[in-house]
């Protein structure tokens, strides 16, 4: 997995593929360097906190020309995590990306500046700095990757480095050249011999105007992976043997599955459930440009959409799971599924989990009481702070969640499940607006420090609304 917000996503797989039977080993990156101005917060000795961003790149080509060479699965873990932990790189923006459909980039670097230490998905950099040029630039990336150059040692790393110059989509090649020439000279005047270096765009970020430059400290075991050839749809370079493969004759396809018998009761409580999906589908539409706006101060600006899309695949699955019968635990279970696979992103696997989860308090057998729908909420936020690891006061989506299932649990007295839900939901609002007076402790925001001052956290604040909403929706 490339970055650290994919973890809550990999976590659902993990536990899927455990259910089937399957294990699977994870291999976290961390290359992304934000440099001793942010220390403590990051530095050398806890970089297995950072983010994975274009040394995504040299860590699977290297951990998979290991596989390649005949490596087990142990074996390739060791490897892919030598080479993380080889592997530094560093970036700076001249402007942010524009995701699909928006009207303009998700942030602008002031004239005459550029955003310095930026993660994978085009957030801000984490500070500003003056533009310089090329050759300035190369000087910033190449003397901040080399203050955690490691030692060297006989039969270890000897002064032999994979090098990436990469454009982040609209820096191009005459210009990232330019840059590589700068940055080849610096190396070779620190003692550096750049080993089959690779200039282009190779890792970006829709068309985000930008470069980073990475650096493989590289010892006999890296470089002989490193130069392997290698021909997948994204990456080629060398030269492959032919391989006689068997043609496929027969291809899987999906098929209906099959919903479970439901009660009418339960199949009634399904019908609310579902017009509950619909009318969140609704509301992340609604609120989608302003949820994004607040992530992109100190994110990627990603969390409107991902709502959004979420939301509606999660509605849609519910409308068909109820058109062929389904009971309110199937309805739930198979939306979570949808939202989580719609999204993408953090916000999609939470938000899956916690459909999941609610899910597996109702019964296909039986209808709902007051008491179900609270505790399939205490359930839900039960889900996501399990899942995404967080407390109150990281500034995530628990700040809003577990004061919103204290609430809920004080206000509800057994007959009064929308009443004590819209309590509950002002509670959980009032928490969400405080996120702005707080730091992030995860995620791409912990590292934006000052920058995420004064602006609540998204998932905080899209958790109040849809609990808002919830709770009119059912009085």
């Amino acid at each position: 997995a490339g970055i650290t917000p994919v973890r809550p996503e990999v976590g659902e797989l993990v536990t899927s593929l455990d259910m089937a039977g399957l294990s699977l080993t994870l291999v976290f990156l961390d290359d992304e360097l934000e440099q001793h101005w942010l220390a403590p917060v990051d530095t050398p000795a806890n970089h297995r906190d950072r983010r994975g961003i274009a040394g995504d790149l040299p860590v699977f080509k290297i951990a998979g020309a290991a596989i390649e060479a005949g490596a087990d699965i142990d074996e390739a873990e060791r490897i892919a995590l030598k080479a993380n932990d080889s592997t530094r790189s560093f970036g700076l923006a001249f402007d942010g990306p524009t995701l699909p459909g928006a009207p303009e980039a998700l942030f602008h670097v002031p004239d005459g500046q550029m955003g310095v230490g930026l993660g994978i998905h085009g957030e801000p950099g984490v500070r500003d700095e003056p533009i310089g040029t090329a050759s300035e630039i190369a000087a910033l990336l190449v003397e901040g990757i080399l203050e955690e150059q490691p030692a060297r040692s006989e039969g270890g790393y000897q002064g032999r480095a994979a090098v990436i110059v990469n454009g982040l989509g609209t820096v191009k090649h005459e210009e990232l050249f330019v840059v590589y020439a700068k940055v080849a000279e610096l190396l070779e005047r620190a003692g550096i011999t750049p080993v089959r270096p690779e200039v282009g765009e190779l890792v970006t970020s829709l068309d985000m105007a930008g470069l980073s430059l990475t650096l493989v400290f590289l010892d006999e075991e890296l470089e002989r992976h490193w130069l392997a050839p290698v021909d997948t749809p994204a990456f080629r370079r060398g030269n492959l043997p032919e391989i006689e493969r068997p043609r496929r004759e027969s291809f899987w396809e999906a098929g209906t599955d099959r919903i479970p018998d439901a009660s009418e009761t339960s199949r009634e409580a399904a019908a609310k459930i579902a017009g509950v999906l619909d009318l969140f589908e609704t509301v992340c539409a609604r609120e989608e440009a302003e949820l994004g706006r607040i992530d992109a101060i100190a994110g990627d600006g990603d969390h409107g959409q991902g709502m959004a899309y979420g939301s509606k695949g999660a509605a849609v699955a519910a409308r068909t799971a109820l058109e062929a019968g389904a009971g309110a635990r199937t309805l739930l279970l198979r939306a979570g599924d949808a939202w989580a696979e719609s999204a993408g992103g953090t916000s999609g696997a939470l938000w899956g989990a916690a459909l999941t989860a609610a899910g597996s308090v109702f019964d296909d057998g039986s209808g709902s009481e007051q008491s179900t729908i609270v505790q399939a909420l205490d359930a839900a936020v039960d889900a996501v702070q399990r899942l995404g690891g967080a407390d109150v006061g990281d500034k995530t989506m628990i700040d809003a969640a577990v004061p919103f299932r204290k609430a809920l649990g004080e206000a509800f007295t057994g007959d009064n499940a929308a009443a004590a839900i819209l309590e509950a939901a002002k509670v959980a609002r009032a928490a969400a607006d405080s996120t702005a007076d707080i730091t992030a402790s995860l995620g791409r925001s912990r590292v934006l420090g000052e920058k995420s001052l004064g602006t609540p956290d998204p998932g905080a604040i899209s958790f109040s609304i849809l609990m808002t909403e919830l709770g009119r929706h059912l009085s």
